[in-house]
């Protein structure tokens, strides 16, 4: 499959493996993915997101203190949030006490680094299913190669934290997709 990915892509993956190491995380995320796309520059999906208007310092701010609460929250989406509202529970009570008891960011998981010898940083499943999810979208834009663009597409394709903020912050796959082609047809069957 990487055979497949344009310099654009490949750089943006190699990206959120920096963005890993910088975070201290064992692994690499959707999230790391996301950020590594927002720091390219030049190629069809910069030209998206400057569109969509994420490129701005005080939106990046916005997206990257989004992405910390959902974290915080232990990864839970707004909709995972809503349903436990729904039955009674105040996940931002439950949070609040667990940092109470444990500290700060206590559900964020243990983000420090404890690599294995090798040095390598594993992609987490979700961040795998993204790569994977830009090949069928590739594929069935009939493109021979996946470009960043297709990367930007998965990541608001798969639900999940990430397409969460990209959607709060106006990027959502049919935002996305007109802002890249001028359509916003073709690729909706693509995206579920």
């Amino acid at each position: 499959m990487f055979e497949r990915f344009t310099k654009g892509a490949r750089a943006t993956v190699t990206g959120a493996v920096t963005h890993a190491e910088r975070a201290g995380s064992d692994s690499v995320t959707e999230e790391h993915l996301l950020l590594s796309l927002l720091d390219q520059e030049g190629g069809r999906a910069a030209f998206a997101v400057a569109a969509l208007g994420l490129t701005g310092t005080d939106r990046r701010a916005s997206i990257e203190t989004a992405l910390a609460e959902a974290r915080r929250r232990g990864g839970l989406t707004k909709a995972d949030t809503e349903a436990l509202a729904g039955i009674g529970i105040d996940v931002g009570a439950i949070v609040a006490r667990v940092e109470g008891e444990h500290g700060e960011g206590a559900l964020a998981g243990d983000r420090r680094s404890r690599r294995r010898w090798s040095g390598h940083r594993a992609f987490t499943g979700g961040a795998k299913s993204i790569l994977e999810k830009s090949l069928r979208i590739a594929l069935g834009r009939r493109d021979r190669f996946i470009g960043e663009e297709h990367l930007l597409l998965a990541l608001t394709a798969r639900p999940g934290v990430v397409a969460d903020v990209l959607a709060d912050h106006g990027a959502t796959y049919a935002t996305v997709e007109r802002a890249l082609y001028g359509t916003g047809d073709q690729g909706q069957a693509l995206a579920g």
